[in-house]
């Protein structure tokens, strides 16, 4: 084949506007969110358009961070936005047919008076309270819970992940102890010299824990960027059940046991206050507690942890010593530590590892934003508008509220797992409405026991869905569907970290507009209005007024000038914590009811938790069930990101499905051999919950007696009715996660630590997955055991503690 040149040719565009002409097109440099799918990186994208179409996508090598590299979600988006399937019409049928693929397109007037004559009846028999807005990553971030309490007028805005294991734990943790937003690594996003900023410091160490950047690109933070500081001379430690990429560049992987991550954090707290490698100068000034946790964490020595981690004691002081003499150092902590009942725990003492050694908020170690700008309340301001209006006798009503009052009231959203446990028995309340936006969540993608949801969904009085694609759960359970723009039809702005972190902020510019599909604030608008208009009508008259008084107000620049200039870095300083810029009061110190970070949490102790980090076994491991791990004796782990992928969308674009092409499950070498199994062999995998069949990938980089699941998977291609609904029962892992296994805050779920038994398939055996679990044969609803945390020894229940 002869090498065409020109097909690759670079083309240097830097210093260009935000909107030009080039070869008959008209190129708009933009950034990009969801869809596709994407967390809030904001990637910088040149968009090519042609006689009204999307003809070329490139990276823009004008934006600050990510400098012409994209991934390959963003690469196929033109495949995206003209994909045969995708829903760029509103859709209606009834509600006897859900489950079949009866959808009609109808007008937006008439799917608009459906819902509302529902939601009407509903209001007027049941109550405001009595609907659900189910959230998932959003299309326009920065605005889920509106839905709930500013377009529904309900209480009970929810993403229905178990345990809300997702980000959520991490930020309302450290919302307590530090009193800002997820402290993310320092990798200079916001700095005009990027790396080689005069203010900037490469780390010496980067601890990766439970973490994948350049897969997933978390929550903002651009994942190359460790690359980038790999290659300036910083050095990676991996913690993490397996050799991941990056992990095989590091200097250590500490491949410990799932699920015991705050055993491992104590016990390098343990070393590093037992040698005395701790900051003194700041853990004097600045920390609140310091000797209550030095106790504590004498609990923990090295040669415990070792013990219950399964990673050797030399390695556990090693890199103990690693993390506390590097100045500067930095951790990067995924969702990991959040899909564990115990995460919070964890992420209490990996905050604590952090600010002993003086790695906070210091040029290369964990950055935290700016209060003074009114930048760090910018993520609460929006997730919570309605929320101030609404009554408080409304408000008491959020399901979850009395057992969890810091998941609720930190969150402003209803514990999900509770949420479950009301649409199947009506108490405290039953549910007669949902709206499910952005949400595939019978699809192995948040929601534990996905069948139960179904069952559960399917019996609502009425429910509608708001989103790019048809999806299982669209299929399955819903009775009108609104079509969603994507990141490419949408005027909006893209905050790294939600507004949370002091990098950049980068404007989604509207470059096409496929059929009558609206971006999602635009369409809360046109619900609010019609159902709760009183919390709308002379209110912001379009999204640009919406976001100059809600969410423009933290910075020094309105909207028009972030379009103009596509991407604007936000004025990063550090030590703020001497300068009074992270407290509204402008007082010295962190924002926390101290001003100084609280190792000790006064906050935990009010709700009845412990102020203190400890660690907990996993409700299902061969610890704490030990006769359930004689017939089951895998641990199987999930969550891990595909990169063509991001949860359970994109699987049908062509592109991204030949990088993936089927649903895997990674087991050691010795394990296959023992169980007759060999790659691309179906692997059947069940446990008392559950049974899900994926495809074998033979991989040294995980342990013996361990398993590593891919989430996410459903089949396009296949019969989209019900009970088949795509395949989505397939290869559904969720349905062998146990429900409501949370710590005693609300939150985390056994994700990655699950007893499960497998053995080799067939084909013929995969229709199984399509009965296991649903309605029994005579239509009515199998009788469920398992709503809360029950296992034989109570002293292993963290909800008892």
């Amino acid at each position: 084949m002869e090498f065409n040149d020109d097909a690759v040719k670079m083309q240097d565009d830097v210093g260009k506007p935000w909107r030009y002409e080039e070869d008959g097109c008209t190129v708009t440099r933009t950034c990009v969110w969801s869809a596709p799918g994407c967390h809030p990186v904001g990637c910088g994208l040149k968009v090519y358009v042609k006689d009204g179409e999307v003809v070329k996508i490139e990276g823009d090598e004008n934006h600050p961070v990510t400098k012409g590299r994209l991934c390959v979600r963003c690469l196929a988006m033109k495949d995206f936005l003209y994909h045969p399937d995708r829903i760029i019409y509103p859709m209606k049928r009834d509600r006897a047919d859900r489950g079949k693929d009866k959808w009609e397109r109808c007008s937006w007037d008439e799917a608009i008076a459906i819902i509302k004559k529902n939601y009407d009846e509903v209001k007027e028999k049941y109550g405001v309270q009595s609907m659900v807005a189910f959230m998932g990553t959003g299309r326009q971030g920065n605005i889920g819970a509106t839905g709930a309490h500013r377009v529904l007028g309900t209480p009970n805005g929810c993403y229905p992940l178990s345990g809300f294991s997702c980000y959520g734990p991490r930020v309302s943790i450290t919302m307590d102890v530090i009193g800002s937003s997820y402290p993310e690594i320092d990798y200079a996003g916001g700095l005009p010299g990027s790396y080689e900023d005069p203010a900037y410091t490469i780390p010496e160490i980067i601890i990766q824990w439970g973490k994948e950047p350049i897969y997933s690109s978390p929550d903002g933070f651009f994942g190359h960027a460790i690359i980038d500081l790999m290659k300036r001379g910083a050095k990676l430690i991996n913690v993490n059940p397996r050799i991941t990429w990056t992990g095989s560049r590091a200097i250590e992987n500490v491949c410990l046991r799932p699920g015991t991550d705050a055993a491992l954090a104590m016990a390098m707290l343990n070393v590093i206050i037992e040698e005395k490698l701790y900051d003194a100068e700041f853990v004097d000034l600045w920390c609140y507690g310091f000797e209550q946790l030095a106790e504590r964490v004498k609990e923990m020595p090295p040669s415990k942890a070792a013990e219950i981690c399964e990673v050797p004691e030399e390695q556990i002081i090693r890199v103990a010593r690693l993390y506390a003499n590097a100045k500067p150092a930095s951790i990067a902590w995924g969702v990991s530590i959040d899909q564990s009942p115990n995460g919070s725990q964890a992420g209490q003492a990996i905050l604590a590892l952090m600010s002993i050694t003086g790695n906070m908020d210091v040029p290369g170690g964990q950055v935290l934003v700016d209060m003074t700008a009114g930048d760090g309340g910018m993520q609460e301001d929006i997730d919570s508008v309605g929320w101030p209006e609404m009554k408080q006798e409304l408000r008491d009503t959020i399901i979850g509220r009395e057992e969890f009052p810091f998941y609720t009231g930190g969150l402003k959203m209803s514990q999900a797992d509770r949420q479950l446990d009301a649409l199947e028995t009506g108490k405290p309340y039953s549910i007669h409405l949902t709206w499910l936006g952005e949400t595939n969540l019978i699809a192995p993608t948040c929601s534990a026991q996905p069948k139960r949801w179904y069952d559960a969904l399917r019996k609502v009085d009425f429910n509608f869905a708001t989103d790019t694609w048809m999806t299982p759960t669209i299929q399955g359970c819903c009775d009108v569907v609104l079509p969603l723009a994507s990141s490419l039809e949408m005027e909006t702005i893209v905050p790294t970290h939600y507004g949370g972190s002091p990098n950049y902020v980068g404007a989604l510019n509207k470059c096409v507009k496929c059929g009558e599909a609206v971006p999602e604030w635009e369409l809360y608008r046109i619900l609010g209005l019609a159902l709760n208009p009183e919390a709308w009508e002379n209110r912001e008259k379009d999204f640009k007024e919406f976001y100059d008084i809600a969410m423009m107000r933290a910075y020094e620049f309105d909207y028009d000038e972030l379009q103009e200039k596509v991407v604007i870095q936000r004025d990063v300083s550090y030590r703020k914590y001497e300068t009074g810029k992270l407290r509204p009061d402008g007082a010295k110190g962190f924002n926390t009811s101290t001003g100084r970070i609280q190792l000790y949490s006064p906050m935990f102790e009010a709700v009845g938790e412990n102020p203190l980090p400890y660690y907990f076994e996993a409700p299902t491991t061969p610890i704490s069930t030990p006769e359930l791990a004689k017939e089951y004796p895998f641990t199987m782990m999930s969550g891990a990101r595909e990169i063509g992928y991001f949860h359970s969308e994109g699987r049908q674009i062509e592109k991204l499905r030949d990088l993936c092409p089927d649903p895997l499950v990674e087991l050691n070498p010795k394990d296959a051999e023992t169980y007759g199994i060999k790659a691309g062999d179906w692997v059947r995998i069940e446990n008392p919950w559950g049974l899900a069949f994926l495809k074998a990938k033979v991989t040294p980089i995980i342990k013996e007696g361990y398993i590593q699941a891919q989430h996410g998977w459903w089949f396009p291609e296949e019969d989209a009715e019900a009970p088949h609904l795509y395949g989505v029962w397939k290869s559904n892992i969720n349905t062998l996660i146990p429900h409501s296994r949370m710590g005693k805050l609300g939150f985390g779920a056994p994700f990655r630590t699950t007893l499960v038994k497998i053995s080799k398939a067939h084909e013929d055996d995969l229709i199984e997955a399509d009965r296991f679990g649903l309605e029994g044969e005579d239509g009515k609803p199998l009788v469920h055991t398992d709503n809360f945390f029950r296992i034989d020894d109570p002293t292993l229940d963290p909800t008892a503690r």
